[in-house]
């Protein structure tokens, strides 16, 4: 249950780490070019865009470390079946499987093969 949450978590700053990346502006790029002229400083604030999405990104960051953290050790602490055995079905129940009844061999579908042929008498 809680790893299904934690991994939730994962999955969503994983999506908005990629989201906020896409959104930054590279190097040199004009401030106004993905909203307008002068449109970035009005929604983000007077600093521009930069510094909001530079923030989020590095909480994003910190939030899918401390999960995939949480994930390893809770994959460490969950308990399996020490084997294959133990992992299979008629295990799991509590009544034992039918035993066939003893027969000499299966049926087989298959033709029977074929005999050896006699050997001749060839002179060479």
């Amino acid at each position: 249950m809680l790893h299904n949450i934690v991994l939730g978590f994962h999955l969503l700053a994983a999506m908005l780490i990629i989201v906020l990346v896409l959104l930054q502006r590279g190097k040199g790029a004009d401030a106004g070019s993905g909203f307008g002229a002068g449109a970035s400083g009005t929604v983000f604030g007077a600093r521009g865009s930069a510094n909001f999405l530079s923030r989020s990104t590095g909480v994003l960051i910190a939030l899918f470390f401390a999960t995939s953290l949480t994930l390893a050790y809770l994959a460490t602490q969950r308990k399996g079946p020490s084997s294959l055995l133990d992992s299979s079905p008629a295990a799991e129940t509590s009544q034992p499987a039918p035993s066939a009844p003893p027969s000499s061999s299966p049926p087989s579908e298959l033709p029977p093969p074929p005999s050896d042929p006699a050997p001749t008498d060839d002179p060479k």
